[in-house]
């Protein structure tokens, strides 16, 4: 019984119902943003767009992955601090992270237009978002002090669709 009441006081605690949306959330460190993240895009049946700044964590890779690999369209857009360098040097982590998801067939663009593409993003089937000040990474998990909100709100998430495909207009592959 007290199990029960425990689980009940930690989904209370990070759900909220605004206007009809549901928000979660979740902080580092100790809570387990990586495995929120990971569960939602393992619960997307049709889509997931990405816009990130920092994208290095092997456990979100493999989500994606595993979400193409179950027939959803798998889309990212990156920081160009992500991509290889002019001279060929590919050794940054996100290059690495970048060059894994476009070997399974997942488009991989780069925002070069801005100086910063500083989005922690995910829009996920056209009903959920995924944002936050949390990085796609291991330090965000694991060092940081970060914030990461899940929005169950079709409207929101049309809105965060539109600006992912306004930026894909104008970003380029690495």
């Amino acid at each position: 019984m007290r199990m029960i009441g425990a689980t009940l006081a930690a989904m209370l605690c990070c759900s909220v119902a605004v206007e009809g949306a549901e928000i979660r959330s979740c902080f580092t460190p100790g809570e387990d943003c990586t495995g929120v993240i990971a569960a939602e895009i393992a619960a997307s049946q049709h889509e997931v767009l990405v816009q990130a700044y920092s994208f290095t964590s092997p456990e979100i890779v493999r989500a994606l992955l595993d979400a193409k690999k179950r027939g959803a369209d798998v889309r990212v857009i990156l920081d160009k601090s992500n991509a290889c360098s002019d001279s060929g040097n590919c050794e940054k982590k996100g290059a690495i992270a970048a060059e894994t998801l476009a070997l399974a067939k997942v488009p991989v663009l780069v925002d070069r237009r801005h100086a910063i593409a500083h989005n922690k993003v995910m829009v996920l089937d056209g009903n959920r978002v995924i944002t936050g000040s949390f990085n796609f990474t291991r330090a965000a998990q694991d060092k940081n002090a970060e914030n990461l909100l899940v929005i169950a709100d079709g409207g929101l998430a049309r809105r965060y669709r539109e600006n992912w495909l306004a930026h894909a207009q104008h970003s380029v592959v690495p």
